[in-house]
């Protein structure tokens, strides 16, 4: 008994050890898009948005947090996706089930964030669209699909 209580804590200590490793890359993700795009919190909801679309083959709700047109690369061509229902009638030609899988897989403290975007699961490309003409005001959307 005393041997399965030794182990049980060892694995309990062992989980929460790797616990702050994943919120320091959770925080250095938030600030590297905090410090190169801005809205950071709103990234957070077009990500969890974008992995629900994706989980759900939600095609309306990935048309919605889309910029338009869209560049999606799939099966081999690049095609631009002019309008919203363009993406909804052809989402099964155009999202590939790797890029569903690999969006899933993704961890928020993995993701690639460069100057352009917000890369998911390296597939999807997010970036900050400016709703005018300044800037001044913004959102987050999906701007490429790379299957």
């Amino acid at each position: 008994m005393r041997h399965f209580v030794a182990a049980a804590l060892i694995a309990v200590a062992a989980v929460f050890s790797s616990l702050p490793a994943h919120a320091d890359q959770d925080t250095d993700v938030f600030n590297r898009i905090e410090e190169l795009h801005g809205n950071a919190q709103a990234f957070e909801e077009a990500f969890y948005r974008l992995t629900q679309a994706l989980n759900n083959d939600d095609a309306a709700e990935l048309a919605g947090i889309s910029n338009f047109p869209l560049r999606v690369q799939a099966n081999g061509e690049s095609y631009d996706v002019l309008e919203a229902q363009d993406l909804i009638d052809n989402y099964g030609s155009l999202i590939m089930q790797e890029t569903k899988d690999a969006v899933a897989n993704q961890r928020y403290g993995d993701l690639f964030v460069n100057s352009e975007g917000v890369m998911v699961g390296n597939a999807v490309w997010l970036s900050a669209v400016c709703d005018n003409n300044s800037c001044s005001r913004s959102h987050w959307a999906v701007i490429a699909i790379n299957n």
